[in-house]
Order: C-alpha cells, then structure tokens, then sequence
C-alpha cells in the first residue's frame, strides 16, 4: 500500500514566530542562527550532509586517533528526559574522545523554567545540545531559540541518531545501500519513521508492516515518499519477504505505558521469531535498536543468533554520532 499524500510534516512548533536575536552587545560573538545546522529530525540533513556524516563516521571508527583533538575546547549540553543507556553513554563518549566534554542533566526540560529559556541560557555555555525528550515540540522549541545546534537524541516522532548508526552497520555488513530491502515490522514508531527517511533516501527499499492502527503517522510516510522508495502493509511476511534486513522495536515505548495492554494484543503476530526471519534472504540480518523485551517483539534465539546485529548497530552509535557532532560542531 503506497502512502497517501497529505500535508507537508511540521518542521517547526506550530504557532511560535522566529525570536530575535539578543540586544547586539549582548549576543554571543560568531554565531548566526540562520546559519546554525540543527537535527531536529531525518531531513534537516541534506542528502550530501548525510553522506558526509556517514562518510566521518566510518573514518573516524577506522582511525580514531586521528579526530582525537578535532573538537577540542567544544562542549555539549545534554538534555535527558528519559532515562538511557546507549545515547547517554555513546554522546558523552563521543565528544570527549574528539577532545571536547559535556555536561548532563536529566529531567523534564521546560518544567523549571520555559524551553526558550533553557536554550538562550545552553547556547551561551555551550556549542550544541543533544535532547532526548517526550516531545518533539520540545525539541523544535530548543532549535528555534538556541544559536548553537541542537541534536535530537530521541522524541516521540524520530531518532535520527539512531538511523544514523543503523545504516552505517547496513553499508559494513552488506557494503552498499542501494537496491537492499528493509522490512520493519511492529508498530510504526519513532524509529520506523527515522528509518523510512534515512535509509530511503540512501537507495532501500523501506517495507514497513504493522497492525491497523499501528502506521506510521502520515506525514512521515508522505515526506518518505517523495525521497524513497516506502511502502505500507499489515502482512508481516509479505514484508520481510526477500529482505535484506529484518528490523523490529519494543511494542510499548516510554510514553505509551497506559497502552500496553492493548498493544499485547494487538502485536504478537508481528513479533520476529525464527519462524519470519526465515521468509527473509539467507543473507539478511536482524536489527533491533535496543532495549529489547525478549519474547515480545521477538526471541531470545533470535537476538543470539548469528545473522543478529543488534550490538554492532549499539557500537556504532558512537561512530555516527562522531560523525554528526565533527560535522555540525567541527
């Protein structure tokens, strides 16, 4: 079923007019906000920023101590509303083995005092901030006042970061994007959507099965749509047939805890066990961006078995995301 069109996805906060700049001899020296590159979700990357990215990112894994002052003197503020693993440990790995450091806070951003404040008090400490937050709304109001860039680390609609480091363990594994199939099967989140935009610009072919009710959001698989090649069912094998990659997430993610009893019900014939991996190519690998619920969205068998490449994709969060700050920072 290809996506039918709609409106254009909001890139910006309905609503919230453009903020000046601060009085001139008060404002941070150097720094233009129409010249800041955010990531506030897939496609504020332009197709060869993208690649640049991934193109760091590979460099920077082969020879590390070659990028190991590139960001020196630079600092990130990182902003976590949800609690994390692999983001947290992988951002403030990243900058400091590019000679930089960061600071952290956890808890909810705008509680205490408003989101635009939070962003002219980081920009002015800082020289990006990474938010993995509830909302994107959150994360488009940080961009909007903040001089500085500011990086999604997860929000309710994208996780870029984590398409970053997923198609860079697609190119190790099979040493190309275009013309590989990626079927996601579950439900239709966050990271389905980032991996609609981001692989299917890079030449995949995006299969993406879930139940009625579970789809992607529209918006997404329109602007999808127009950059790749995506396409929609609710047949789990009729998607991971032929496919290069299998990839599925957690049913419920932080934030949908009052709707697990409804998505257990709804998603168990999408769960990946070795029964529907099997539909896929002899070659294909399993993908899952972590934490996983073991006998939920899929096995145990299949998260230990040799075409899983669960850990590689988590290793390689700290090389894409290497790439992405040597980019927007260096």
């Amino acid at each position: 079923m290809a996506a039918s069109k709609v409106a254009e996805p909001g890139l910006a906060k309905p609503g919230l007019a453009k903020p000046g700049l601060a009085k001139p001899g008060l404002a941070k020296p150097g720094l233009d906000k129409a010249m800041v590159q955010h990531l506030t979700q897939d496609l504020d990357l332009s197709h060869d920023t993208l690649l640049r990215v991934l193109d760091l990112a590979a460099q920077v894994k082969r020879t590390p101590q070659r990028f190991a002052q590139a960001l020196a003197g630079r600092y990130l503020g990182l902003l976590f509303e949800k609690p994390s693993l692999r983001t947290r440990v992988t951002f403030e790995l990243a900058i400091k083995q590019l000679g930089g450091d960061a600071v952290t806070s956890v808890g909810a951003v705008g509680e205490r005092e408003p989101v635009k404040d939070v962003a002219r008090n980081l920009d002015r400490w800082t020289q990006g901030i990474v938010a993995r937050v509830f909302s994107q709304d959150t994360v488009q109001e940080l961009a909007q006042w903040s001089r500085v860039p500011v990086i999604n680390a997860l929000s309710d609609l994208y996780h870029p970061c984590q398409a970053l480091a997923d198609v860079q363990t697609i190119k190790e594994r099979f040493g190309r994007w275009d013309g590989l199939k990626l079927a996601f099967v579950g439900d239709g989140n966050n990271v389905a959507h980032s991996l609609m935009l981001t692989a299917g610009r890079l030449g995949m072919q995006v299969v993406v099965a879930t139940p009625e009710g579970y789809e992607p959001k529209p918006h997404v698989a329109e602007a999808a749509g127009r950059v790749g090649r995506i396409s929609l069912t609710t047949d789990p094998r009729e998607a991971v047939e032929g496919a290069h990659v299998v990839y599925t997430d957690v049913w419920s993610s932080m934030g949908h805890e009052a709707e697990a009893d409804g998505r257990l019900k709804s998603l168990p014939p999408y769960s990946v066990d070795e029964a529907l991996l099997s539909q896929a190519r002899p070659d294909a690998v399993f993908m899952h961006c972590l934490p996983a619920h073991r006998g939920e969205e899929t096995t145990d068998a299949v998260m230990e078995s040799e075409r899983s490449v669960v850990f590689y994709q988590g290793e390689n969060r700290l090389h894409a995301q290497k790439g992405l700050l040597l980019t927007l920072l260096g």
